[in-house]
């Protein structure tokens, strides 16, 4: 990546105020999404890969033509750590699934959750997930998508495999794999463990020890307010329930202080758009102090 690469901000699908605005199709995506004053957006691909590559490509036209980035999420059923090897090498079928639409999107980066833990442990679960990944980094190699960035997930559930240096251990695995930091997850997994702005920092602090390069400043990020349990995450909510956490201003606050670019994608629960505005405009006004 260059030093051309810029912040960005957009959601994870679509709020409720697409359909309410009388948009319908996925081809209106850029137009909602460039109205909203965002600039990415990020394909939800949870339940299976169905996007044509022809339908994405009319998307990338337009989405190109307004300067919005799309990423792809593949598939939730994603388990690079299972105990089953056929579920494990159709992990890497869903990723290069995930890449041709990506690419068709005129996208670069395919977010997934590297699976759960189960009945074995945390060590055992992050090798099989390590195993997985160098083969599905070969796997894209081979099929020519050497050029999409895998970004393994934060995960908001204790029993899942996804804390911050899981994470960054994945990303060992190759100097393209770039971290999803989902500040949501981790403030969930964590019962609550993300309260100020040098908890934030620490989290920030960390991966640019571990990485080391570009990938520390131009990372991704998923936000939203987590409702969480003893076992950790319960519930996304929106930026208007303050009862649950993370607050997004102080995290805002330091990528603008640390002049990070990463593409900041909004997760909350129906105002996706509305709340990533929010961010935009926090950070906007940390840049300006």
């Amino acid at each position: 990546m260059s030093e051309a690469w810029n912040i960005r901000f957009g959601t994870a699908g679509t709020s409720d105020s697409f359909a309410a605005q009388g948009y319908k199709s996925s081809l209106d995506v850029p137009e909602y999404t460039a109205k909203m004053g965002l600039n990415a957006f990020e394909y939800q691909c949870g339940r299976g890969v169905r996007l044509g590559l022809d339908k994405a490509a009319r998307m990338a036209t337009l989405a190109a033509q307004r300067d919005i980035l799309f990423s792809v999420h593949a598939p939730y059923y994603i388990s690079m750590s299972s105990l089953e090897e056929d579920k494990r090498l159709n992990s890497i079928q869903y990723l290069l699934q995930s890449a041709a639409v990506c690419r068709a999107l005129g996208g670069r980066r395919i977010i997934f959750h590297s699976g759960s833990c189960g009945k074995q442990s945390r060590e055992a679960a992050l090798e099989k997930a390590l195993d997985t990944m160098r083969r599905a980094v070969s796997a894209l190699d081979e099929a020519g998508f050497g050029d999409m960035t895998l970004c393994p997930e934060t995960m908001g559930k204790v029993g899942q495999l996804g804390t911050l240096d899981e994470v960054l251990a994945l990303c060992g695995v190759d100097s393209r794999i770039t971290p999803c930091i989902d500040f949501g997850h981790l403030n969930a997994r964590t019962l609550g463990g993300i309260q100020t702005k040098a908890d934030y920092a620490a989290i920030l602090d960390r991966m640019a020890e571990v990485l080391g390069d570009d990938r520390a400043r131009q990372f991704h990020v998923h936000f939203s307010r987590i409702e969480y349990s003893a076992g950790g995450e319960k519930r996304h909510w929106t930026f208007a329930d303050t009862q649950f956490g993370p607050e997004p201003q102080p995290l805002m606050e330091l990528l603008a202080e640390r002049k990070l670019a990463p593409v900041v994608i909004c997760e909350s629960a129906g105002t996706q758009a509305e709340d990533a505005q929010t961010m935009q405009q926090m950070y906007r006004a940390a840049r300006n102090v």
